[in-house]
């Protein structure tokens, strides 16, 4: 399992990728990571009791070019529940870029269903395996209606929570961390 750090403004979270499962969107992700692309970006999207959003807006609000968007793999049997990691997406099951989500609370009505436009879902590829206490902190952040790109947006938090640093977690930086 491919591990990521996500360094936020909040604190840190480290995610483990189910490549085995969701290897093109794990694929995808970690480019993204390895670019640097989410370093900077903000959690743009925040909704209580359900997810927070990010990986698409730079800390002045502005849309982060992406590159093409990638297949669903929501039939992967992954369910969206607390602490799993999703790509967010537009109403076309078929258009994930960067901008991915952590669920707060069990979201079954995002799970895969059947493969027509209702049932498609949001694809899950990993989870939080450390820091959900910093997801929970970022989740009761007082929210706003700001612009996001030129365009109104609502659940946008009204002080920036900004990822600082994606990066890819290794076996020796693992075993360093734990010789310390």
């Amino acid at each position: 399992m491919q591990k990521v750090r996500l360094q936020t403004a909040a604190g840190t979270v480290t995610l483990e990728l189910d490549a085995d499962t969701a290897p093109l969107t794990v694929d995808h992700f970690l480019q993204y990571v390895d670019d640097g692309f989410y370093d900077g970006t903000q959690f743009h999207r925040v909704i209580r009791g359900f997810m927070i959003q990010g990986g698409g807006f730079d800390q002045s609000g502005q849309r982060k070019a992406t590159r093409a968007p990638i297949q669903n793999e929501a039939d992967n049997g992954l369910k969206n529940d607390r602490g799993t990691l999703a790509m967010a997406r537009t109403g076309n099951p078929h258009s994930a870029t960067a901008q991915f989500f952590v669920n707060l609370v069990d979201n079954n009505n995002l799970d895969f269903s059947g493969k027509n436009s209702r049932g498609w879902g949001y694809a899950v590829f990993g989870k939080v395996t450390e820091g959900m206490s910093v997801v929970d902190n970022i989740a009761q952040e007082r929210t706003t209606s700001q612009r996001l790109n030129g365009m109104l947006a609502r659940d946008v938090p009204e002080v920036p929570i900004l990822i600082t640093r994606a990066y890819r977690l290794d076996s020796a930086s693992e075993e360093e961390k734990g010789a310390q």
